[in-house]
């Protein structure tokens, strides 16, 4: 598996701070370039990317009940809007010299942070929840707002020397501010980043580490000096940027609606379902028309097994894996005939041989197709045994990989409460006593015991696999994501 570093992000943060510093401090000559109109322009720039993305955003969360898409607009918008301000309070533009072009640029890199910062929080937590009770007049109420200040300011530039928001301390106390929540949201963004592997995710931890920059840069620098510029240059980029998290984003799910719509879903289904490469979303589909039972079977399965992954602390890379090896763990039915896959009666020794192949077709088969080595240990051993009884390499206790030990906990425990053509389900009470009598030799005891855990902690973990995901609507539903 393909472990993800937070070295580009790092990079991205330190290089250009790096080399302002190295300007700033005198290790290379730090020339002067008093160019208004090109500040103008840069500025006016940023702030129409923004505004487009501002847009995008708004018009693409309109009908989808969920703060979070909000904030995220309201973001973009702050900055659009009060950068704006800043390009057309350049020296020497409209006005002459005023303090309105660094308070604007103040305000633009805060307002965008704190909104940016609240799109990263859970929707329960308190703050969230005041703004998600007034959604519906936060976007037109801050746009009026925005508007109506950055008028005045335009109007009466002098009004704004009554708040000194470009002189310290309040630029210190700014200025942590910004670094300090935008931390937050990188760590917030890129956690879920790690899981999901979303571009717009990616595109906004880069944002977020940019407008870090750029506000050092902002106070720190000397107003024309070569270092001075770079910060434009970088929230430049940070609006590129997002603009192809958009693009890309887009591609993931077909409507700009949707794509925003999964990066803050808490539905467990969707997790899933969002997180899914084409390439593994064609074998899910193939492996369920070939057998009926496998199609509800194999989201149930790896639903489990991501809440067990989760119960044993894994990490998001982890998870991933579990979630995309879970997929396809049955995919090696595909080899097997029907006649012997769909028998309703008990098999005979050879074809239940036959059978037990899959897990090695189903391995032979994605290694083929480039999966990684995590994934392929889940599609091959999830059907051994912990007292080595298992198949197909007879591995046993430790030998047999962590992911595989998490999956057959997780396939049994759908296998028996699952209506069957020969058997009624079994209860989840009876499942847990059968899975309890096998602990030590069927199951690792160390996967038992966490989900019997978890579930008498949360019964939604079992609860909702087994009441949504129905094999007769999976492949439909699969579908639609």
């Amino acid at each position: 598996m393909r472990h993800n570093s937070f070295i580009g992000p790092l990079a991205a943060i330190l290089v250009p701070y790096l080399t302002f510093e190295a300007f700033h401090l005198g290790y290379f000559k730090d020339l002067i370039f008093s160019k208004p109109m090109g500040h103008f322009y840069i500025v006016s720039l940023v702030s129409i990317l923004a505004a487009i993305i501002s847009v995008a955003v708004g018009i693409a969360g309109r009908r989808l009940r969920n703060i979070q898409v909000s904030f995220l607009a309201l973001s973009f918008l702050s900055l659009g809007l009060m950068f704006s301000i800043h390009g057309l309070s350049t020296p020497n533009f409209i006005h002459g010299f005023t303090h309105l072009p660094g308070i604007s640029s103040q305000l633009s890199m805060l307002l965008a942070t704190v909104w940016l910062c609240l799109s990263s929080m859970p929707s329960d937590h308190p703050i969230v929840e005041f703004f998600a009770r007034r959604q519906r007049l936060l976007l037109p109420g801050w746009t009026v707002a925005l508007t109506i200040f950055g008028s005045i300011g335009m109007l009466y530039p002098n009004i704004v020397d009554i708040i000194p928001l470009n002189a310290d301390p309040l630029t210190i106390i700014i200025t942590i501010i910004i670094l300090t929540l935008n931390s937050f949201t990188i760590y917030r963004y890129y956690q879920s980043y790690r899981y999901t592997r979303f571009p717009l995710q990616i595109a906004i931890v880069y944002s977020s580490g940019w407008i870090m920059v750029s506000q050092l840069i902002m106070v720190r620098g000397v107003q024309w000096a070569f270092s001075w510029w770079i910060y434009h240059f970088l929230l430049l980029a940070a609006m590129i940027i997002m603009i192809i998290g958009l693009v890309k984003q887009y591609a993931v799910k077909g409507t700009l609606a949707e794509s925003i719509r999964s990066l803050f879903t808490n539905d467990p289904f969707e997790r899933i379902t969002n997180s899914i490469s084409p390439s593994v979303k064609n074998l899910v589909t193939a492996t369920e028309k070939k057998d009926t039972y496998t199609a509800g079977h194999t989201f149930r399965v790896t639903m489990y097994a991501l809440k067990l992954a989760e119960e044993l602390n894994l990490k998001p890379e982890q998870l991933r894996a579990i979630v995309q090896g879970g997929l396809v763990h049955d995919v090696g039915k595909i080899k097997v005939p029907d006649e012997i896959l769909n028998k309703p009666g008990k098999l005979l020794d050879e074809e239940r041989a036959l059978i037990e192949k899959h897990p090695v077709y189903g391995y032979e088969m994605c290694r083929n197709l480039g999966f990684m080595k995590e994934e392929l240990s889940i599609i091959r051993s999830h059907h051994e045994k912990w007292d080595g009884s298992g198949y197909p390499d007879r591995l046993k206790g430790n030998e047999i990989p962590l992911y595989s030990r998490i999956m057959a906990v997780a396939d049994v425990y759908d296998a028996l409460t699952s209506e069957r053509s020969y058997r009624k389900a079994w209860s989840h009470l009876e499942t847990m006593k059968f899975m309890e009598e096998n602990k030590g030799t069927h199951f690792d005891p160390l996967c038992v015991d966490a989900w019997e855990q978890l579930c008498l902690r949360s019964p939604e973990v079992y609860l909702y696999p087994s009441q949504v995901i129905k094999e007769e609507t999976t492949i439909q539903k699969l579908s639609l994501f």
